[in-house]
Order: structure tokens, then C-alpha cells, then sequence
């Protein structure tokens, strides 16, 4: 039998049907791949037993013929999602031993769907960082290596990292993640696997802890284009609870996959091309045009003037809405409670906040709160939120003479730990692809594209109209085809 741990969830879903395997030895399997790669630290918390009980529920609806859409697929959850009884931290030693006693509404449509977890993924400390390097619970490592010989450790990109190294190395088929300003894209592209950005609203964000309210959006992380798919129809759809929710049907996205571009206009967006860049980036999104010329596209180049300002804007927008979002964890309802002796409110306010939040944390919610300040709201905020306008103004216009945009994922491969934490500016720039999608609250997916000459995996990003999300998982299936992604990092852990 074929190793069950190298099977995509589509396989494990259709093996599963055919009576190929049980779920019960999918969920071993899995976990017991999770068990012994401890040292990549991509999980918070394990629960075996949750996905043992879901394979066991799997087995017996095939018995009585009523299969669900997920049943024998065992996935991992970022852990940010609140999961009934199960400690959900945000990373964080503010939320360290918080259990919930509710659901998220993502994980509940997943659970409805069959899927079971094998645990909680760990992540940067309350979604914010690019390479997992700020988890209170330690940094997640990619699986991959350099080919140059040496042993340095990789970033597996963020916040989603614990979801990119735990597909990666064959500890889960698929997992959640969640995008603010690129943090499903970028980790998926550091390490050959693919990850998609739906529509803002298109998943609810009810029991999802909050960094950045106007931009979080959860979506899938998973081996290839159909797995998104399918795992994208199963986390979607309206949620009452959620303020902002897409009152819209979900789609069929995996029936209607199709690598046939005849007729669809792929926009090359000339801003984009940065100077400074790396060659290989260049290359590879030249071969990925190719690509999607092949599948029939035509392409045109396209402007997006303000995107030049997108990360400057973002840097404003999305602390400011985490330093209100944060406000709530002050050690008086829930969570972490630091009381020195003697101590006053304000005195127990600043010790909590102080000793729960972590440097970068820290760093956002400072940024933040100044911009929100009396003295600076319209110097900064305002004018943050004004040139989000004409951001997504410039991919309207953009729309108008082409189907999908395709850019580069991120600027550069995986780099190693520690490389850039010294230098928080510099590790911004890496999302500097992935973000203007982001405030324009587009669908975006990132697909495996190519290896660079250290031998690490380099992604190409598809950016769509809004709610076109089969456009987006079309074009990325085109180059997927295309590409012929194979590679996987060699055991090491």
C-alpha cells in the first residue's frame, strides 16, 4: 500500500470511499508522523484522539452509506481558531491554557464535513510576524534544507507556519490558516505547497482570534489545487454571527475546475517588477506567464499605481486595528492575570500586558495606538485608509481588461532563522506581493512554481476578482499542471 501519509486529501477522501484503507489507519498514520517530528515544532498541541474518534465516525458512515464530504481526512488547525476543549492560544502567553467552550464557526463546518484534527499549529504570536519566529511556544522550522550542505535552520514562512511545515513534511494532508496581509501565500510559497486567500467575508471570522478585523480571512493550506479546493467548500459560507459574512452560495470550486484559460486575459502588473530583486524571481514569473499563455491566456500589462504605497498603508492600517482588537486582553475577564503584590489596577493592566505580549506584539500595538492617537488619527489613519481606496480603485480598473493578475508570492525564498528578526522593516518587505490583495480584500492563492539554486521552493501568487475564486483556483491548476512541482524536503527530523 502506498504510504497513506503521502496522499492528498482528494486521494484520502476517494481511497477512503472505495474501501482502499480505513480512516482509522489514515489517522495513525498521520499521527504518528506528527508524534515523531516533534523537533519541527509545528504543533501547540496534539489530539490524536480527536482524529482517531472522527476516523471511527468516518469507518462507520461508509458502513451505513452516508459518507460525508470530509469523512477519512484527518487535517491540522492553526491555532487561532477557538476549538471546544481544546486550549487555543494564539500562540501567546496571554492565552497559554485558555479552553474554550465554543467553536469556531470554521472548524465546526469542517467537523460537520467529517474531517477530523490531529491537533492545534502553532503560528506567529497572535498572527503577527512572517516566519514564525514570534510564537511564545517557539519557532516552527521548515522541513526543507539548503542544498549547499549545511544545516541551517529555515523560517517556514508566517503566521502560518506551523500549517506550511506541518503539510510540508507529511504531518497533515491539508490544514487552516489565516491571511491578514499574506500569511496563508507567503508561508505556502517557503515551502512548495499551496494555500489560498479567499474573498474577504467569504469565511466567516466568528471564533477566530482577532489581529486585524477589516483584513484577517481564513482559507486552506494544502499539497495541491484541488485540495484547497475542496477544503475551501467545506470552510465557507454566510455566518449570522459574523458582522461581515457573505450573505452568498458557496460554489462547487472543485466540479469546476478547468486548466483551460481560452479566452481569460492574465494581467502582468508593471509595478511589480521591483528593482533589487532577484533574478530568479524574474525567471520564474516570466516562466509562469509562459505557462498561462500555453493554457490559452492572453497577456496584457496592467498598472496599479498606489500599490507602491500598499505596505506603508498596511503597516498603518492593521496595527491600529490590532491595538483596539488587544485592548480587550488586560488580565481582568480572561486569559493571563499578572498580579505583583501591593498592586493597583493600572499596576495589574501594565504587568499583565507586559509579561503576555511578546516584542513584536508589543511593537504593533505601540505603532498602533500612535497612529490612533489625538494628535496623528488624520496625518496617519485616515490617510491610510484613503490610499486603501485607491488601491483597490487600481485592481477595479485593472479588472476591467483582465480576468486574474499574476505576481510573485514573495521576493525571496525561505530564509534562515534569525536572518531578519534584527531588522522588523526588513522582514516586512516580505510581504510585499502579498499585501496590496489583502487591502483590497481579493482572493489570492500562491502555487508551487519552480526551485531556486539553494533547492527551496519559490510560488507564483494568482490575484482575482472579488467572489472569483474558480478563476484564481483555475489559473493556479493551470500552472500547477504546468510546473510540475514534485519536489518534497528529504527527512531530517
Amino acid at each position: 500500500m502506498t504510504d497513506l501519509t503521502n496522499l492528498t486529501v482528494a486521494q484520502i477522501r476517494d481511497g477512503h470511499r472505495a474501501g482502499d484503507f480505513s480512516a482509522v489507519e489514515v489517522a495513525e498514520a498521520f499521527s504518528a508522523n506528527v508524534a515523531a517530528a516533534k523537533a519541527l515544532n509545528a504543533f501547540i498541541v496534539e489530539t490524536p484522539e480527536h482524529a482517531l474518534a472522527a476516523a471511527k465516525q468516518a469507518d462507520a458512515d461508509r458502513s451505513a452509506g452516508s459518507l460525508k464530504p470530509l469523512s477519512g481526512v484527518p487535517i491540522g488547525m492553526k491555532d487561532l481558531f477557538a476549538t471546544n476543549g481544546v486550549q487555543t492560544t494564539a500562540a501567546s502567553h496571554m492565552l497559554e491554557g485558555f479552553v474554550p467552550r465554543y467553536e469556531s464557526t470554521v472548524s465546526q463546518k469542517l467537523w460537520d464535513a467529517g474531517a477530523g484534527m490531529l491537533g492545534k499549529l502553532n503560528l506567529d504570536q497572535f498572527a503577527m510576524g512572517s516566519s514564525n519566529e514570534t510564537s511564545y511556544f517557539g519557532n516552527v522550522i521548515s522541513p526543507w534544507k539548503r542544498n549547499d550542505g549545511g544545516n541551517a535552520a529555515l523560517a517556514p514562512g508566517g503566521s502560518s507556519g506551523g500549517s506550511s511545515s506541518a503539510i510540508a513534511a507529511r504531518l497533515c494532508p491539508a490544514a487552516t490558516g489565516t491571511d491578514t496581509g499574506g500569511s496563508i501565500r507567503q508561508p505556502a510559497a517557503f515551502v512548495g505547497i499551496s494555500g489560498i486567500k479567499p474573498t474577504y467575508g467569504r469565511c466567516s471570522r466568528w471564533g477566530i482570534v482577532a489581529f486585524a478585523s477589516s483584513l484577517d480571512q481564513a482559507g486552506p493550506m494544502a499539497r495541491d489545487v484541488r485540495d484547497c479546493a475542496i477544503m475551501l467548500e467545506n470552510m465557507a459560507g454566510f455566518d449570522p454571527k459574523d458582522a461581515t459574512s457573505l450573505n452568498m452560495a458557496v460554489p462547487n470550486w472543485e466540479a469546476a475546475l478547468s486548466s483551460d484559460l481560452k479566452g481569460k486575459k492574465v494581467g502582468i502588473p508593471k509595478e511589480y517588477r521591483l528593482e533589487g530583486i532577484d533574478p530568479e524571481i524574474d525567471a520564474m514569473w516570466d516562466a509562469g506567464i509562459a505557462m498561462l499563455k500555453d493554457a490559452g491566456a492572453e497577456v496584457v500589462e496592467i498598472s496599479l499605481p498606489h500599490t507602491k504605497y500598499a505596505l506603508p498603508t498596511y503597516y498603518i492600517i492593521a496595527p491600529a486595528e490590532a491595538s483596539s482588537n488587544l485592548a480587550r486582553y488586560d488580565g481582568v475577564r480572561y486569559g493571563l492575570r499578572d498580579l505583583p503584590e501591593k498592586a493597583g489596577l493600572q499596576d495589574m493592566y501594565a504587568a499583565t500586558r507586559a509579561d503576555g505580549f511578546g516584542p513584536e506584539v508589543k511593537r504593533r500595538i505601540m505603532i498602533g495606538t500612535y497612529v490612533l492617537s489625538a494628535g496623528f488619527y488624520d496625518a496617519y489613519y485616515t490617510q491610510a485608509q484613503k490610499v486603501r481606496t485607491l488601491i483597490a480603485r487600481d485592481f477595479e480598473q485593472a479588472f476591467g481588461v483582465c480576468d486574474v493578475i499574476l505576481a510573485p508570492t514573495a521576493p525571496s525564498a525561505a530564509f534562515g532563522l534569525g536572518e531578519k528578526t534584527a531588522d522588523p522593516l526588513s522582514m516586512y518587505l516580505n510581504d510585499v506581493f502579498a499585501v496590496p490583495a489583502s487591502l483590497a480584500g481579493l482572493p489570492a492563492m500562491s502555487v508551487p512554481a519552480a526551485l531556486n539554486r539553494e533547492g527551496l521552493p519559490l510560488g507564483l501568487q494568482i490575484i482575482g476578482k472579488a467572489f472569483d475564486e474558480q478563476g484564481v483556483l483555475n489559473a493556479g491548476l493551470a500552472i500547477e499542471q504546468r510546473a510540475g512541482f514534485t519536489a518534497r524536503a528529504e527527512k531530517w527530523w
